[in-house]
């Protein structure tokens, strides 16, 4: 009997319409990388496991993909496992090769990631991330650049979004207010979840990780402070007045801001003092972007991390960094119709033949054309007409030129527009003029 074909949950195939519609995210997104100067690199899909134990919180160190060791020293040899995302990764590519890299050093990935999380929507097991990050500096400039990347991005793919900015300062700051000091982790991993799960649960969830009553209700009027960025900036002044590192949170915002308002920043911008992102290894700034038009979650995120190089035996070195988030990119794009109707087909060209001798000029004239850079196919066989044509319907092909016997004599060509339907008797030279 013969096994059913299958591939693992949470993982997908994509055809060739999906990989055109693909490239289009990827090809975007590394145009505006290279806009601000950030060059490429990549690191193994797998990394040792205690490169990513304990980097992403007890939740993420759960969902860890990990790779059975195999081969002659698989007893000794260290634990492995897939890449949880590319920022840990890229900390550990730095402290490794920082003799040959200048400071402040921005670089992109686009690579996929692992996660053994529970796919639904949106979320898969096995998803590309495209990551941008500048380490060796701590100037707030490259959080400014990272939202105008944001902008440009997301103009280009023509997606409305607004970006949710926060700082973990802040967020320390009010764990001191509140008198929880020591609770700042447990904290923001539940108000990172306020959006999911609500307000009560995540009460809920804050008291049994350990949180008082008292500190509980007293986080309530902070989380729901409203009013314009100005006003939020100022209430949150007086209510950490008490907290230095929530005051340098609150200064650091207020410098973004203000260095958004000299670039003229039109993209769409919340103060959201509820952004907690659970991630361990974020010290300042973190960002998430949801799309304004699709109910999806968060399509790009990351924020400023002080120390994580630190992990790796190289301490100080501050980055700074977001990723956007391919697949969900994709799901926006294609709920909303977004995909330039150009993708549909790589091929401008077709040549359908009646016979040998015919099959034979069109292998000819297509080699011509693609010399100028002209996507042509050539139907293999001459087989019907009709099952030619419908390979060009089915890929969406623009353009047939079809030999029959007269085209042969008169070394030409019946050029057909398959939208509108009209043909007309061509050369070469015209095909060359019309179609590059």
């Amino acid at each position: 009997m013969a096994q059913k074909p299958s591939i693992p949950k949470g993982t997908r195939d994509f055809g060739a319409l999906e990989m055109a519609r693909r490239n289009y995210i990827f090809d975007t997104i590394r145009s505006v990388f290279s806009l601000y100067g950030f060059s490429q690199i990549e690191t193994p899909a797998m990394e040792n496991i205690s490169t990513l134990m304990g980097k992403y919180g007890e939740e993420g160190d759960k969902l860890l993909f990990r790779i059975q060791n195999s081969g002659e020293k698989a007893a000794s040899a260290p634990e492995k496992g897939l890449s949880y995302d590319l920022t840990v990764p890229f900390a550990r590519y730095v402290v490794q090769h920082r003799e040959e890299l200048s400071f402040p050093f921005k670089r992109y990935q686009i690579q996929p990631v692992w996660r053994a999380d529970r796919p639904q929507k949106g979320r898969y097991r096995e998803f590309y991330q495209c990551d941008v990050d500048v380490i060796g500096s701590d100037s707030l400039v490259g959080e400014l650049e990272l939202i105008q990347i944001v902008e440009e991005v997301y103009r280009r793919l023509g997606i409305r979004v607004c970006l949710h900015i926060n700082n973990r300062k802040v967020l320390a700051g009010i764990a001191e207010v509140i008198g929880a000091p020591d609770k700042m982790i447990d904290i923001t991993v539940a108000i990172d979840k306020l959006d999911k799960i609500g307000v009560e649960a995540v009460n809920a969830e804050l008291l049994e990780r350990g949180l008082s009553d008292e500190a509980v209700q007293a986080l309530q009027p902070i989380l729901n402070l409203s009013g314009t960025t100005a006003e939020k900036l100022t209430a949150l002044r007086t209510i950490l007045a008490n907290s230095e590192v929530g005051l340098k949170g609150v200064e650091e915002l207020e410098e973004v801001f203000g260095k958004l308002s000299v670039v003229n920043c039109q993209l769409s911008i919340d103060l959201d003092l509820c952004l907690a992102r659970g991630l361990n290894y974020y010290t300042g700034a973190i960002f998430e972007v949801k799309a304004l038009d699709a109910q999806i979650g968060s399509i790009t995120g990351g924020g400023r991390y002080d120390n994580l190089t630190g992990i790796f035996g190289l301490p100080g070195v501050s980055g700074v960094g977001i990723s956007f988030g391919a697949d969900r990119i994709y799901d926006v794009l294609s709920e909303l119709n977004l995909f330039p109707e150009s993708l549909q087909s790589g091929t401008t060209l077709l040549f359908a033949t009646f016979g040998q001798e015919e099959l034979g000029m069109a292998l000819g004239w297509a080699k011509a054309l693609r010399a100028e850079g002209i996507a042509v196919e050539v139907y293999p066989e001459p087989t019907k007409m009709k099952r030619q044509m419908s390979y060009a319907d089915q890929k969406h092909i623009p353009w047939v030129a079809i030999i029959g016997g007269d085209e042969l004599e008169q070394k030409k060509v019946m050029l057909k527009n398959m939208q509108s339907g009209e043909q007309r008797l061509v050369s070469l030279d015209e095909i060359k003029n019309l179609l590059s």
